[in-house]
């Protein structure tokens, strides 16, 4: 016989994320607790989502990996032409994502409940939660460096302390330490504060990025002329079918890169009052932002040349070189306050959830945040971005893992369930329930995400570079067909949801 939550009795776990959802009297307390229930309401319009988008995109990371396409081979026209047709992409997948998530008022972990069992789905957000870990780390060293780059410029004495041979551990100096521990704790201090602290948060930190950006552009530009400005980058010549092969691997690795927050984008879209308010915002935010993105980091890109003899691709190298020490420091920290947004937001956020879901009443949403933050000091992640190929194959090696999840959601939400979902079945382990499957399982979900994995990270691992770029879509494609494939083929593993259309 389950436990079930009392939801008179005020037994589960008060929402540490600020935000409840309503759980009711029957819940399984295994599977329940504020922060997971579906939300009493729904308040995100779609400024919220541009706004989380414009942080995301302006973030370091989103600079420095569009700039490491250059790396590739490519023509500056050519890695605008890549960016947007990336993002053009992930703007749809995007959508696939958050229609479910935000009909059921849910995040990630519970609507993958539906795919992968009430218990099954402990499995993608334990993935999904260790990936966000890595990506977290990630973006905590991104926007260090803009830390240290401000105490360089302003105490230039620290310079002995930013060399990793002298004074450094783990392949990072001691300043790089200070500067990385300062910015972990900020983001903790964030992230405690809840949600709405955190919508908040990334509502002032997208514009904030553009207008420095923008000012960025226009100082190099000017420095420039324009007729010194060439948008041919590359030292490498390529044309014909040789080139657009490239341009499809630039194009796979711009997915990869937003392969993360867009796998759980339904952890923000449940907060959308309408789907409509969701898709607008995902609309400016991605093929209209990314417009003026890609453009701004190829000017800036390509005006480097000229200003400094050199081509730079951070945006916080960039503003380094400026001869302003107040241009330095309003740049460098702009760039640290962006990141830090889309970090919490995309990266705390996300494990806060996965790891709740493992334990929820044990696993508080503000614990599995900082369960996240805990890992992501372990994995030394400034070893994981330290140059163009070293990202390429972090990319790619992230994405063999998170592409067969994706394909195992939209092909059993869109093609089995035909988009219906019982929601208070989500929250229950009796046998009868829905998404029961076996104890709580469901094997087609498994073996054809495990499949997907497998395959793909043996493209990364045994394959070209080129055809690693495709692990996402590789995982993706295969996990959807043969979850579709297997699940119309079995008895009794296609359940038909008699009501709630999602």
């Amino acid at each position: 016989m389950t436990e079930s939550v009392d939801a008179t009795a005020g037994n589960a776990p008060v929402a540490t994320s600020g935000t409840p959802g309503e759980v009711k009297a029957g819940y399984d307390e295994r599977l329940t607790n504020e922060d997971l229930a579906p939300l009493r309401k729904q308040s995100w319009k779609s400024y919220n989502f541009f706004a989380f988008w414009m942080s995301d995109v302006h973030s370091v990371g989103g600079y420095v990996t569009a700039g490491s396409l250059f790396a590739l081979g490519l023509a500056a026209w050519q890695v605008l032409v890549a960016l947007l047709i990336g993002i053009t992409i992930v703007y749809s997948l995007c959508n696939l994502v958050a229609k479910p998530s935000q009909a059921t008022g849910t995040p990630y972990p519970v609507i993958s409940r539906v795919s992968f069992g009430v218990l099954g789905a402990n499995i993608p957000a334990i993935i999904r939660g260790l990936i966000a870990v890595a990506w977290y780390g990630i973006q905590t060293y991104l926007a260090s460096h803009s830390l240290v780059i401000v105490a360089l410029k302003l105490w230039p004495g620290l310079a002995p302390y930013a060399e990793v041979g002298r004074y450094g551990f783990a392949g990072l100096s001691l300043l790089g330490w200070i500067c990385f521990l300062a910015m972990w704790v900020l983001q903790a201090a964030v992230f405690w504060r809840g949600m709405e602290a955190i919508r908040r948060f990334i509502d002032f930190c997208g514009p904030a990025v553009y207008v420095v950006m923008f000012l960025l552009a226009g100082y190099l530009v000017i420095e420039a002329g324009w007729s010194n400005i060439d948008l041919n980058l590359s030292e490498v010549d390529l044309s014909g079918w040789q080139s657009v092969g490239v341009m499809l691997t630039a194009i796979a690795l711009i997915v990869s890169y937003f392969s993360g927050p867009m796998l759980n984008y339904g952890d923000f879209a449940r907060y959308g009052r309408t789907f409509t308010d969701v898709k607008k915002g995902n609309f400016l935010g991605l093929p209209l932002n990314f417009v003026v993105f890609a453009l701004l980091v190829v000017i800036t890109a390509a005006a480097t040349l000229p200003v400094f003899g050199r081509l730079i691709t951070d945006p916080v190298e960039t503003v380094a070189e400026l001869d302003s020490t107040f241009a330095v420091v309003l740049g460098a920290l702009t760039f640290m306050i962006a990141t830090i947004g889309i970090n919490i937001v995309a990266n705390f956020v996300s494990p806060a959830f996965d790891f709740s879901n493992v334990n929820p009443q044990k696993i508080s949403w503000r614990m599995g945040g900082m369960i996240a933050a805990v890992g992501s000091v372990l994995i030394t992640p400034w070893n994981l971005y330290s140059s163009p190929e070293v990202i390429h194959y972090t990319l790619d090696t992230l994405g063999a893992f998170i592409g067969p999840l994706y394909g195992v959601l939209i092909a059993d939400h869109y093609l089995i369930k035909k988009g219906r979902v019982v929601v208070d079945d989500l929250y229950t382990l009796e046998a009868d329930g829905t998404y029961h499957y076996r104890k709580g399982y469901n094997p087609v979900a498994i073996v054809a995400t495990a499949v997907g994995a497998v395959v793909a990270m043996a493209v990364v691992l045994f394959g070209s570079t080129t055809a690693a770029a495709f692990s996402w879509f590789i995982g993706a494609a295969l996990a959807f067909v043969l979850h579709w494939v297997i699940s119309r083929s079995r008895t009794g593993s296609t359940p038909e949801p008699a009501a709630d259309p999602a």
